[in-house]
């Protein structure tokens, strides 16, 4: 099944309409996710910071590969992928600080999954390889849906696995609308909206996180 048909299925069963790969959240998604952010602002100010902080990290690293890669810099390419593989790793340890390293385990394997599609994917854009780059994009989508199923796993009675899948999916959406851009030199007033966002979209994700997070160890994230 290809990325297109997956992630309208799931996105939309969020309420949140999907065009391509664009994706808009309507008010009422919006509302209940701000709702969540500033619940989780209010339990656990530092939780909070700290796990957007670590999503930020994610979307600045790959997206400084992307730049790497469609500069040819290949000395930039390495030094952005160590990069993302090191945020990777303090995401990993951070999710094990609460479930425990085995989760922390999985974590990282399931980030490393992701960052395996971006990867392709971005390679796939810079080639102009349509093929290469939907089934990067079906790798991402399967991956996300996978890490949806393990966290809301982990943590039931505030995670189900359809929320989580659908702000996953709006996260590769953004990937791939980002990519395009990029190396089809679209102007940069487009890439700068484009960042934004996706800015916007991984908070609302670390929100998620976050919040859920505190609900279920409200000891130990104040």
């Amino acid at each position: 099944m290809k990325f297109s048909l997956v992630a309208l299925a799931a996105v939309m069963a969020l309420g949140v309409a999907v065009t391509g790969c664009a994706a808009t959240e309507p008010a009422g998604t919006h509302a209940a996710m701000a709702s969540s952010a500033a619940a989780a602002t209010t339990t656990a100010p530092k939780l909070h910071a700290a796990m957007r902080g670590l999503w930020h990290g994610h979307i600045v690293a790959t997206r400084d590969y992307a730049l790497a890669v469609h500069a040819g810099n290949a000395a930039a390419e390495q030094k952005a992928e160590a990069a993302v593989i090191d945020n990777a790793k303090q995401i990993a340890h951070a999710v094990g600080g609460f479930y425990g390293a085995s989760a922390g385990d999985a974590t990282l394997k399931a980030l490393g999954g992701h960052w395996a599609g971006v990867k392709a994917l971005t390679l796939a854009a810079k080639a102009h390889d349509a093929a290469a780059e939907q089934k990067a994009m079906d790798d991402l989508a399967a991956n996300a849906t996978a890490i949806a199923q393990f966290f809301a796993g982990a943590n039931p009675q505030n995670w189900t696995v359809g929320q989580l899948q659908g702000a996953l999916l709006m996260h590769v959406g953004d990937h791939k609308q980002q990519v395009d851009a990029m190396m089809a030199n679209a102007p940069a007033a487009q890439q700068a909206e484009l960042w934004a966002g996706m800015e916007h979209h991984m908070n609302m994700i670390a929100d998620v996180l976050s919040d859920g997070i505190a609900k279920q160890f409200p000891a130990k994230a104040s």
